[in-house]
């Protein structure tokens, strides 16, 4: 717990002045946490970030980072999309199975570039929701943080019926429930305080959503710990595991606020 609470006054330390500042010191701390999140991910597999196909692969990520300020410039200079830029990603993963003669699978390729969108179209939605105003970034991670600890200590002290043992046998139907309570209750006093909506019943359905699909990217990332048999996506952060086991959540709230158009 010691270490759990260095790491975070640390982290604390050096993120949120970034965050506040913004700009293109935010968008280089993005693409540098969003490429360790790739390394991450990609070892799981036992796939190597330092090698022509984690290259390619981190080509591909980067593409999918780009900002919307920045593409109509790249489409005006080069001709191409960020898209483009992508899919000439994976058609050099492609052919750089035939290169190494199947040593470099097809689903190897599969999972390097669905491990690339995972990764890169979260952490671009953190910068795109950073553009909007620091004000909903601080709501995606209130949203995520009460849910965490309302799920934490509901479940320790009412919890009884598992939600998916398969995946998490700690978590629980109780604790689910009452993160989205705390959610709810916390993104009430935000509102009081920093206004981000037209209507509190707006305000609360989008805060039930985020809550929702924040515990599901939690989920989602014990899934894919659980297949490849590890405890923690990574060890950059000590006591709290890899930038994927922090940021996990956050990879789903942000797109979904904007899928939502509550961030526009």
């Amino acid at each position: 717990m010691k270490q759990r609470i260095i790491t975070a006054v640390i982290a604390a330390a050096l993120f949120i002045p970034i965050v506040v500042l913004g700009g293109l010191p935010f968008t280089i701390l993005v693409y540098a946490m969003a490429a360790v999140g790739l390394f991450e991910i990609l070892r799981m597999k036992g796939l190597s970030i330092f090698s022509i196909h984690g290259f390619i692969t981190l080509f591909a990520l980067f593409a999918f980072l780009l900002p919307s300020k920045w593409s109509i410039p790249l489409m005006e200079t080069t001709g191409y999309t960020k898209i483009d830029f992508a899919l000439i990603a994976v058609l050099l993963l492609l052919t750089y199975t035939v290169v190494v003669k199947n040593r470099y699978t097809f689903e190897d390729a599969a999972f390097s570039i669905l491990g690339a969108l995972y990764v890169g179209i979260g952490f671009f939605y953190f910068i795109e929701t950073r553009a909007v105003g620091t004000e909903f970034v601080i709501f995606a991670l209130l949203i995520i943080w009460t849910t965490d600890s309302g799920a934490y200590f509901t479940g320790k002290k009412f919890g009884k019926k598992k939600l998916w043992p398969e995946i998490s046998p700690n978590k629980t139907i109780e604790g689910f429930l009452g993160g989205v309570a705390a959610a709810i209750i916390f993104a009430l006093i935000f509102h009081w305080i920093t206004p981000i909506s037209s209507s509190y019943m707006i305000l609360i359905i989008v805060t039930i959503l985020a809550s929702v699909f924040g515990q599901v990217g939690d989920l989602v990332e014990s899934a894919l710990k659980r297949q490849f048999n590890v405890k923690d996506s990574g060890n950059i952060l000590p006591g709290h595991g890899g930038i994927l086991d922090r940021f996990d959540s956050l990879l789903f709230v942000l797109p979904l606020l904007h899928f939502l158009h509550f961030v526009v």
